[in-house]
């Protein structure tokens, strides 16, 4: 590494300490019209998403470069697009391959940098009934509401050192 660029199979790799680009706004907050630009429409796994990733550039690692985030969920729609919210929430995007969603039953977002991991795990989240004609609109509303809830009443988070 010299100057904060690493090479990387012939790509430039930089990090936050050292990048002289202006536009990153990575210390924002986005809004919830920010989220459904981004995604095509509002629910309540990318608010999640982008809540839990916010937490952890917040709480944990800062720096985009330096983390990595682990999204674990079935894989597919509509447990899958918490990866588009951790990667505005965090930082971390499939461009620069610091993110993954791996298929499974438990739904969670894992965190490392360096020898330490932040697991921050979804509480039970209270879906509307999934029939009527205002089904979709209930769904968007409670997007709306998971936004502006305090992070205790939508995850829990731990954090670990790595073992070897």
């Amino acid at each position: 590494m010299q100057n904060g660029v690493q090479a990387n199979r012939g790509y430039l790799i930089m990090n936050q300490a050292t990048s002289a680009c202006k536009y990153t706004g990575i210390d924002r907050d986005y809004s919830i019209e920010d989220l459904a630009a981004f995604h095509g429409h509002l629910g309540p796994y990318i608010v999640l998403g982008y809540r839990m990733g916010r937490y952890a550039r917040k709480n944990f690692c800062s720096d985009p470069f330096q983390m990595k985030a682990a999204v674990f969920c079935e894989g597919v729609p509509p447990e899958s697009c918490l990866a588009d919210g951790v990667q505005i929430g965090s930082g971390c995007t499939l461009g620069k391959r610091n993110i993954d969603i791996i298929a499974g039953s438990d739904i969670r977002c894992e965190f490392s940098c360096g020898e330490r991991k932040m697991i921050i795990s979804p509480r039970q989240i209270a879906f509307p009934p999934q029939s009527g004609d205002d089904s979709d609109r209930l769904i968007e509303k409670l997007a709306e509401d998971m936004f502006s809830m305090p992070d205790a009443e939508l995850f829990t988070a731990i954090l670990r050192q790595s073992s070897g």
